[in-house]
Order: C-alpha cells, then sequence, then structure tokens
C-alpha cells in the first residue's frame, strides 16, 4: 500500500512520535536493557522442563533453544529498519498501519491489547509469584474455596482434553501476581525515568545473576553423573525420527524457548523516548537480542551439566527428578539446590523474583505506549491517548493493568504462554512481509538502517515463523490457544469497523 494510499483512508494517521509532552529519556544503554529486560523474566528458569517432556532427548532441548534464538536475532535485524524509519511511540502498531493500513494496524493491536502483551505480563507475573512460593511455601497453586472456580473447554476453540481446559479462579500465586502488576504499574505512573531507572538497574543485576548461575554450573557445578547420563555416548541425541508426530511434538515444545525470548520489539513501542532513535533502536534491538540468546543457550547447557535430562516425577531428590520432572518446572532452583543444598534455593528463588519484577517492568512501561498510538488515531479509548502531569500515558497504563488481572485469573503459566506464541508469531510474520512492501513501495523514505542480508534473512525468518504457527496448530497440547488467538484476531476486524464509527482520531479533536 502506498503512502497516498494510506493517507486516504478514513481514519488519519498522527504522528505520535511528535507529540508534545514525551521525555527524550533513554539513552542506547537504556534502551538495550529494556530490550534484554523485557526478554529475561521467568522463561529461562523455568520453561526447560517443559520443552524437556516434549522432546526425546537433550541434543532437542538444545535445538528448541538454538532455532528460538535464531529466530529471534533474524527478528530484530529485520526490526531495526524499521524502528529507525518510523522512530514514534507505538512500534510495531505503526510499522504495520504504514505498511498495510489502518485495519492491520488495529488488529495487531487489538490483539496485542487482549492478549499477546497483557498474556505475556499474566504468565510472567503467574511464574513471580511460583518463585515466591519457594521463599513462602503458603504461596501454593492450591485455589481458594471461597472464590468461585470453573473449568471452561470449548470445543469450538480446539478443546477436546478437560485436562488442557481453562481453569478460571484465584490461589495464592495468583494473587502474588496481580500485587506485582499493581506496584508496577503504579511505578510506571510515576514517569518514563523512574520506570527505566529501575529497568536498567535490576536487568544488570538479572543478567548479572544469570551470568553467575551458568558458570557455577559450567564449572564447580558438573556433575559427572548427569554429564555422562545427557553427553555419554549416544545419549545426547537419543533414539528418534523425523516423523509427522515428532516435528509436530517438537513444534509444541518450542512454545516455552519462543515465549523466554520474546518481548524483544518493546524497545519499538517506546521508540518516542529514546534518544537519537534512528542509531539507537537499531542498535539495543541487535545487541540485546544477541546478549540474551547467547545466555539462554549457555544456561541450557549449564543445567543439563548438573542435572540429567530425564528422571522420575516421585524422585526424593531434585537430581533423582531431573530437568524434565523439576518441582513445579524450577529447573534454575533445582539447579542452585544440587550445588549448594536446600539454602541456597532461596537464594535463587530470589534472584528469579527480581528477573521476573523487572521483566515485567518493562512490558508494562513499552505496552501502554501502543495503546497511545492507536488512541491518538481513534481506535482506543480517547482518554489513553493523553498523558499525564508525568508525561506518560496514565490512562492506557490502567486499563493494561485492569484487563493483565483479569488474564492472571483465566489459565496456567502454560496455557498463557500458548496464547501469547502464536498470536506474536502471526503479527512478527505480518510485520516483516510489511518490510517488503515499503521497500517496494516507499524507495524514497529514508532509511538509516538497513536490514542485515535482505531480502534472504527476512525471508527465512518469515518461513521459520510460518512453520512453527502450523505445527501450534497440529499439535493437540497447543490446538486449542492457537486456534483461540486466531479467531480472536479475526473478530478484531467488525470491532476496527464498529469503532472507527464511533470515535474521531485525538489528532483532529479542537
Amino acid at each position: 500500500m502506498s503512502s497516498s494510499a494510506v493517507s486516504t483512508d478514513a481514519t488519519p494517521q498522527y504522528d505520535a512520535g511528535s507529540s508534545p509532552g514525551f521525555v527524550k529519556a533513554m539513552s542506547l544503554t537504556d534502551a538495550t536493557m529494556l530490550v534484554a529486560g523485557s526478554m529475561i523474566g521467568s522463561g529461562i528458569f523455568i520453561t526447560s522442563a517443559s520443552i524437556a517432556r516434549g522432546v526425546p532427548s537433550p541434543m532437542w532441548l538444545v535445538l528448541a533453544w538454538v532455532l528460538s534464538s535464531v529466530m529471534t536475532v533474524l527478528g530484530a535485524l529485520a526490526y531495526g529498519e524499521l524502528a529507525a524509519m518510523y522512530p514514534k511511540a507505538g512500534g510495531q502498531y505503526v510499522f504495520l498501519r504504514e505498511s498495510m493500513g489502518p485495519l492491520m494496524g488495529f488488529l495487531y493491536g487489538w490483539t496485542f491489547f487482549a492478549v499477546i502483551q497483557t498474556g505475556t505480563i499474566a504468565a510472567v507475573a503467574v511464574a513471580f509469584g511460583r518463585f515466591m512460593g519457594v521463599l513462602v511455601p503458603g504461596v501454593s497453586p492450591n485455589f481458594y474455596a471461597w472464590f468461585p472456580r470453573a473449568d471452561v473447554c470449548v470445543a469450538a476453540l480446539g478443546c477436546t482434553d478437560p485436562a488442557n481446559a481453562i481453569t478460571l479462579g484465584l490461589n495464592p500465586q495468583r494473587l502474588v501476581g496481580l500485587l506485582s502488576i499493581a506496584i508496577l504499574t503504579w511505578i510506571n505512573l510515576r514517569g518514563v525515568r523512574e520506570g527505566k531507572m529501575v529497568q536498567t538497574t535490576l536487568t544488570v543485576v538479572k543478567t548479572g545473576a544469570l551470568a553467575l548461575l551458568i558458570l557455577l554450573g559450567l564449572t564447580i557445578g558438573r556433575n559427572a553423573g548427569a554429564i555422562d547420563a545427557n553427553f555419554g555416548s549416544g545419549n545426547f541425541a537419543g533414539q528418534w525420527s523425523l516423523t509427522y508426530t515428532f516435528i509436530v511434538a517438537f513444534g509444541a515444545a518450542m512454545v516455552g524457548s519462543l515465549f523466554s525470548s520474546d518481548a524483544w520489539n518493546g524497545v519499538t513501542f517506546a521508540a518516542a523516548e529514546v534518544k537519537n532513535p534512528s542509531r539507537n533502536l537499531p542498535l539495543a534491538l541487535l545487541m540485546g537480542t544477541g546478549l540474551v540468546c547467547g545466555l539462554y543457550i549457555l544456561a541450557n547447557f549449564a543445567y543439563l551439566s548438573v542435572l540429567p535430562f530425564d528422571g522420575v516425577a516421585t524422585g526424593a531428590t531434585v537430581v533423582e527428578r531431573g530437568i524434565r520432572h523439576a518441582t513445579q518446572d524450577r529447573v534454575a532452583t533445582a539447579v542452585t539446590e544440587t550445588i549448594f543444598g536446600a539454602s541456597a534455593a532461596a537464594i535463587m528463588a530470589i534472584a528469579i523474583l527480581i528477573s521476573t519484577f523487572g521483566c515485567n517492568n518493562g512490558l508494562i512501561l513499552s505496552g501502554s505506549r501502543v495503546l497511545y498510538a492507536m488512541s491518538r488515531d481513534g481506535l482506543f479509548f480517547r482518554r489513553a491517548g493523553t498523558l499525564n502531569r508525568n508525561h506518560v500515558p496514565a490512562f492506557a497504563l490502567v486499563v493494561q493493568s485492569i484487563w493483565t488481572a483479569f488474564l492472571c485469573l483465566t489459565g496456567t503459566y502454560n496455557q498463557l504462554l500458548n496464547y501469547v506464541i502464536f498470536a506474536a508469531l502471526l503479527f512478527y510474520v505480518f510485520t516483516t512481509a510489511g518490510l517488503f512492501i515499503l521497500r517496494a513501495r516507499r524507495p524514497d523514505l529514508d532509511r538509516p538502517y538497513r536490514t542485515v542480508g535482505y531480502p534472504v534473512l527476512p525471508l527465512l525468518y518469515i518461513l521459520l515463523c510460518c512453520g512453527v504457527m502450523v505445527l501450534l496448530l497440529l499439535s493437540p497440547a497447543t490446538r486449542t490457544e492457537a486456534v483461540s488467538g486466531l479467531v480472536l484476531v479475526l473478530i478484531g476486524i467488525p470491532v476496527f469497523y464498529l469503532w472507527r464509527r464511533v470515535e474521531r482520531p485525538l489528532a483532529v479533536q479542537p
């Protein structure tokens, strides 16, 4: 779609990046820490257990993380060009609006608000509660009897097994998650300087903690028995064959590693608050994703150096349970407990609590900027397009927190992952396709940075994302959430036309 085609649409385009009030407070370091901090949350400390249960051997566990890392870096390379072209509040929403028109931009913003960003925040908040349970045993996954609870399994959405039903209810872990969301929303209401200070500080701490865990696992924590079981003759590759069933199961298992690597695009949402964005945004995307993906791969080698890949669910010790059956999937905690004893598990839990808290701070900060940009185009609640006296979109922050709180009550950690990943991958594909569209139809636009390896690497990224989405739709373990995500996107089409009839863009308000 050409620029002229876009401009003739009934929805005027508002330049969110030029709106008065936003403060350019983020340096290259801050932007990089926002990328890294939004990525490093709960996933790397938990999801290796669920991945391990879905694959036959350690090699496939590592391969899931390597493939997810490759996809993440390829995506960051493509998004760097778009971010440098459109350094405005809203990021990916703006990219889609400019390349494919307001409808596609709205469908992303609609799905972003409904499940992508809020679902990610909810999942990380639930994980925060899960690790709080290490320090406070009363913070358990058992549901409160006094709070209405229901198990929902809708056949039309692909749910055929009651075990995959959505569980509505409140338990101590979810309650702690709700409190963490409320606190972080309050911090970000105070201003971007406060938000980025918390983000940068916590990212440095948690990146250091993850690096220390890797170092300990690869050195003093090395377990000869685990290394032989995982890397001994024929054990690393294990027994496998590339059958249809195996490929589908591997795709479903990748949900955990993809989720752990997600949210790297969050810095583009807050682009209007980044200094020298045309230079710093592409650099921050590449440096942040490269750093985190490297740490993730090393972390899994550290896990495999300390714990056996396989084990028994009823094992008396963490080593006997192995990676597959770590208590409540807390693999990182099991590793530190193996190295230093039970008391060290509390130290690791504190580090992970800091990690998840910092991750959600970045997600909450950046997510509200998409709602702000949508509101300025008349595609979200009008008040979300205004800034408070601290120069942040306060109403957008509050609405985001309310919906996120609801999602915390509707699913387990793994269910929330499945909802998020399919919808996120779908729009990663559309956004990267938009790069090709803009190259063809707007060659005149200033491009301070051009995607490395264009067109081969962006096309490879699109193909990999599409392949994973197909596998998620085929797998019984992820089909319910994947179909639900697709249905949600389609519902956004009539909502778009209805909303445009009742809301006018703030850009033309008196």
